[in-house]
């Protein structure tokens, strides 16, 4: 299993405030719908296309104000992967955000794709923490 780790971020709130959000598929719907196809949403769960592809995801394991991990579902891509959206709380208003992914990819995969997922989890984190500073 390869793991790609995101930078940390900070947001501007408590850990309290930002649990809820993350912790439900279905409240990314305004962020994500419009840079997706098909995307389908419950609290747990969602799928969309992203270039053609199915990804289906799921979220296996939640601990309040702490992380959230999520995994691929059923009829998604055929990668076996888990990711972790953590939080830890320095202060009151002081939030840090880290992203990790823990993928199962053959060497040739990674050659291929490892920059290009670092890049990409490092932009997903420093996205996630620009939408949830600008909550009042």
């Amino acid at each position: 299993m390869e793991k790609y780790e995101s930078k940390q971020q900070q947001i501007n709130h408590p850990a309290a405030l930002i649990f809820p959000i993350i912790s439900r598929m279905d409240l990314m719907t305004p962020a994500i719908q419009d840079k997706v196809e098909e995307w389908e949403a419950t609290a747990d769960s969602c799928s969309f296309k992203v270039k053609g592809m199915k990804v289906a995801l799921r979220i296996a394991e939640k601990v309040e104000n702490k992380h959230v991990k999520i995994v691929s579902g059923e009829g998604g891509i055929p990668v076996d992967f888990a990711f972790w959206v953590q939080l830890k709380e320095v202060a009151p208003n002081d939030t840090r955000v880290r992203m990790v992914l823990h993928a199962d990819l053959n060497m040739m995969m990674k050659m291929m794709i490892g920059g290009k997922i670092q890049k990409s989890i490092d932009d997903a984190v420093t996205q996630l923490a620009a939408s949830l500073n600008q909550f009042k």
